[in-house]
């Protein structure tokens, strides 16, 4: 069973390392997990506790203690909260549409992590809100939520190594972790192929705009696409993407001609069927931040994307 702390056995092949290094190069932490946990004493080797200068040599135990009594700037707010999967290192919400992921100016309570802090504090559980993903409003699905500074730090940078304009894309060891975001969506008309990638890039020349766009001087953005079923006028997809961009799908979508339905910033029709955009994140394979192992998680389709299918099969 996982415990709250991460421990080590240092190899054969270490020798008079310093502690900082030995966690940084060998480990793969990321130095501001490194430094805060050193600076507030729960870095020990061989139970003592150690400074991050210590030197290590083979067969020390280092443990790091990942107990935390945070606080965030957010209140609990009880709502119906759909967990996909939890342990103590992350929980995945499968996200109702037309809810908001985090507060803003125009959002400042109703949120999912409004939600999720009251779930925490429900099950005592002294976890703050850390998003790894994040979803539109109106899109559906799945979003990843770590439960500590180690299980953010791990599962943002083994994300991060799938982004080819990441650095940690050419990291080996990260690229050999399977990261994989997948989505069911709903798109106008038949696509000339039955799969594909866009590699366009997306930006945001117009600063005071939601909307992004296909541009050159924007991020380099990949899609890729399976049409599962085809309708009359209109096309089940599943997409993956190899890329993060804000509104990805629905900007790459749109520019070849196929915008999503119910997608009333990047489509022509503000109400087809369907009062949102048919986007859903539907499937999830990660890393788990612990022990590495392949971790798949799914959800159903939410009833107005069935519905929409409905229609559109009685179309045909």
């Amino acid at each position: 069973m996982l415990d709250n702390k991460l421990t080590y056995v240092v190899g054969a092949n270490i020798k008079d390392e310093k502690l900082r290094d030995y966690l940084k190069y060998t480990e793969n932490l990321s130095g501001r997990f490194i430094k805060s946990s050193g600076l507030t004493g729960k870095i020990r080797v061989n139970n003592n506790v150690a400074k991050l200068n210590h030197r290590i040599s083979s067969d020390d135990v280092i443990d790091i203690d990942m107990k935390t009594d945070e606080h965030q700037n957010i209140e609990p707010e009880k709502m119906e909260i759909d967990v996909a999967y939890e342990d103590i290192d992350l929980i995945i919400i499968n996200k109702r549409p037309g809810i908001v992921v985090h507060p803003t100016h125009g959002y400042p309570s109703g949120t999912l992590a409004n939600g999720v802090l009251y779930y925490f504090k429900e099950k005592n559980e002294k976890c703050i809100v850390r998003l790894v993903s994040r979803l539109d409003m109106d899109t559906s699905g799945l979003i990843i939520i770590a439960k500590n500074q180690y299980s953010h730090m791990a599962l943002a940078r083994d994300m991060q190594s799938k982004d080819v304009s990441s650095k940690e894309s050419n990291d080996k060891d990260l690229n050999n972790k399977i990261f994989e975001k997948s989505y069911i969506a709903v798109a106008h008309g038949n696509m000339e192929n039955k799969s594909g990638t866009i590699d366009l890039p997306i930006g945001n020349p117009n600063q005071d705009s939601a909307r992004r766009e296909v541009c050159d001087e924007g991020q380099r953005s990949i899609t890729h696409y399976e049409v599962i079923k085809s309708f009359k006028n209109a096309d089940l997809l599943k997409v993956t993407l190899e890329t993060g961009r804000t509104h990805q799908i629905r900007v790459h979508l749109s520019h070849i001609g196929h915008p999503l339905y119910g997608d009333s910033l990047y489509g022509t029709v503000e109400s087809e069927y369907i009062d949102r955009q048919a986007l859903h994140a539907y499937k999830l394979i990660i890393p788990h931040p612990r022990t590495g192992e392949q971790l798949t998680v799914e959800s159903n389709l939410p009833e107005d994307i069935n519905n929409l299918i409905s229609k559109l099969k009685s179309e045909a």
